[in-house]
This record gives structure tokens, C-alpha cells and sequence, in this order.
């Protein structure tokens, strides 16, 4: 069987405050609509959103080959270096570590592309920690995507404890007066 005959979504998350790394991974096969996507965000960047291919060094593209596409866009000398270097490097090392521990068979790396939707905070304040914490959710979020976690079940457990995420927390009396009738 082909590895990723259809598109894998991955979502990774990783860190805190103004250097966490927040990642969100597709990954496809060339001649599928992966690449009909990968293809058409490079040609049509927007104002200050530019999706470029992600490198291990200068002329030196990351395999699969991986379109790096910015949440935020860059403003300002700190947030763009994070943007354009610590992020980009991490996005790239985490997308190779991956190929290194055989989430993505090596055979099928020229097959493959991956599009990664990429969080850096403006607020930036240490490219080593933004690197660590990118590599980290590049990772994850292709550990997800392969693992094709998480579960139904694992969705439907964390809905029952309720929604967060690092920018906002509901208390328990909110998510309780805020659910459907039918749930009451």
C-alpha cells in the first residue's frame, strides 16, 4: 500500500508565551489536490502573507518538499528573522526529523508535499526558543497527521472537560450555561 494515499491533517502546539510554536501540517501526494493546493498558495501570495519553501540551508529544500505558509504576518526585524529563519529552520529540521525516524518512509519523500500552516507570535522575544519549539510542533504535528490522532474518542473526552487553549479558557459555570438545550 502507498504511504498517505490520501490527505493526513496533523496539529501540534508546542511552548509558552511569545516564542510557542503553533503548527498545523497537510500532507499529500504529488498529482493529488495536496499538490493543487501546495501549487496554488505559492502562486498567490497575499499582503503580508507569503508562503515560501522551507529550507535546511540556501538551495537546499527540506523533503517533502514543504510550503511554509505564514499565520501572521511579519512585522517588524525580531519577528521577521523568527519568521524567515528560526521558524522556517524548525519547520524544515522538524519536517526532516520526521523523515529521519521513519514517520514519512524515505522512499516516498520526492512523492510527497506538505503544506504547513505556521504561528509566530509578533511578539517574539528568543529565535533559539522559537527554533526548539517549531522543530517540536513540525514533529508532533506530523506524528499526528501519520498516527492520524487524535481519535474520535480522544475529541469527544476533551469536549467533555471542555474547550481551551493557551489564549483562553472557559470556567466550568460558562461551559455549563452555554451548552445546547440537549445537552442540558
Amino acid at each position: 500500500m502507498t504511504f498517505a494515499p490520501t490527505a493526513l491533517v496533523g496539529e501540534s502546539f508546542v511552548g509558552t508565551g511569545v516564542n510557542a510554536a503553533h503548527t498545523n501540517i497537510v500532507l499529500g501526494r504529488k498529482g493529488g489536490p495536496v499538490e493543487t493546493a501546495w501549487a496554488t498558495a505559492l502562486a498567490t501570495p497575499s499582503a503580508g502573507h507569503v508562503p515560501f519553501v522551507a529550507v535546511l540551508r540556501p538551495s537546499v529544500p527540506v523533503k517533502p518538499l514543504t510550503l511554509f505558509v505564514t499565520k501572521a504576518a511579519a512585522s517588524g526585524d525580531l519577528h521577521e528573522r523568527a519568521t524567515w529563519g528560526s521558524a522556517q529552520a524548525g519547520l524544515a529540521q522538524g519536517v526532516a526529523d520526521a523523515a529521519g525516524h521513519g514517520l514519512i518512509p524515505a522512499a516516498e519523500l520526492d512523492e510527497l508535499l506538505i503544506i504547513a500552516a505556521i504561528w509566530v507570535n509578533p511578539g517574539v522575544d528568543d529565535l533559539d526558543e522559537s527554533f526548539r519549539n517549531q522543530r517540536a510542533a513540525a514533529f508532533g504535528a506530523l506524528r499526528a497527521a501519520v498516527a492520524g490522532t487524535p481519535t474520535a474518542d480522544e475529541v469527544l473526552a476533551a469536549a467533555r472537560a471542555g474547550a481551551a487553549n493557551p489564549f483562553y479558557e472557559p470556567g466550568a459555570a460558562l461551559l455549563a450555561e452555554s451548552a445546547p438545550e440537549a445537552a442540558r
